[in-house]
C-alpha cells in the first residue's frame, strides 16, 4: 500500500511545479517497490539506499537486508534501468573505520555497472549514535578508488550541521 502512496504522491508534484523528471524515489532495497516503480508510466528516478558493498555489513547496518539480500535488490535496480532507460542512484552513507575502507570501494566498484549505477557519497552527520563520519582525506580516496574503476561519484553537500539540522540529525533529537 506504501508505494500506491508515494506514486499517487508523485502524480501531484507536477501540479505544485516539481516535474516528474525531477523527482526521485529513494528505498531501502524493497524489491516489490522498486519492481512497481519500474512498471509505473511517468518518468520518476531511483535512488537506493546501499550503504555497504557486501550483504555481511549491509545487514549489520541495514537490517532489510537479510529480508531483500543484495543480489536480489540489484536485479531489481536492473529491471529498473531496462524498462525505464535511467541511470540509478546509489547512497552511500560514510561511516568513519564501518564501511570506508579502499577495499569496500573496491568491492564496490565490482558489485556496480558504470553504465547502470552513478553514486552520492554522503558525510555522516554526527549524532548521539555509535557511529562517526569519514574524514574528507577518507572520502576522497573512496571517491577516486570508484572513479578508477569507472564509476561516477559525487560527494553530497553537508547544509545544517552547524543548528543541528542536518540530514539525520533532526529524527535523532527527536526520540
Amino acid at each position: 500500500m506504501f508505494i500506491v502512496n508515494v506514486l499517487a504522491a508523485c502524480d501531484r508534484l507536477p501540479d505544485m511545479g516539481v516535474t516528474n523528471r525531477r523527482t526521485s524515489i529513494s528505498t531501502v532495497g524493497w524489491v516489490p517497490g522498486i519492481d512497481r516503480l519500474a512498471e509505473y508510466e511517468k518518468p520518476i528516478g531511483l535512488a537506493l539506499s546501499l550503504h555497504a558493498p557486501n550483504d555481511g555489513l549491509r545487514s549489520q547496518l541495514m537490517p532489510v537486508n537479510d529480508r531483500y539480500p543484495l543480489s536480489e535488490v540489484l536485479a531489481a535496480c536492473d529491471r529498473y534501468r531496462a524498462k525505464r532507460r535511467r541511470k540509478v542512484f546509489v547512497e552511500y552513507v560514510m561511516l568513519d573505520g564501518v564501511n570506508d575502507h579502499p577495499e569496500h570501494a573496491r568491492e564496490l566498484a565490482k558489485l556496480l555497472d558504470p553504465r547502470i549505477y552513478k553514486i552520492n557519497l554522503i558525510p555522516y552527520n554526527p549524532t548521539d549514535s555509535v557511529y562517526d563520519g569519514s574524514s574528507r582525506n577518507a572520502i576522497d580516496a573512496f571517491r577516486a578508488a570508484l572513479e578508477e574503476h569507472g564509476l561516477r561519484a559525487t560527494v553530497r553537500l553537508t547544509r545544517g550541521r552547524d543548528i543541528d539540522a542536518a540530514c539525520g540529525q533532526l529524527a535523532a533529537k527527536a526520540g
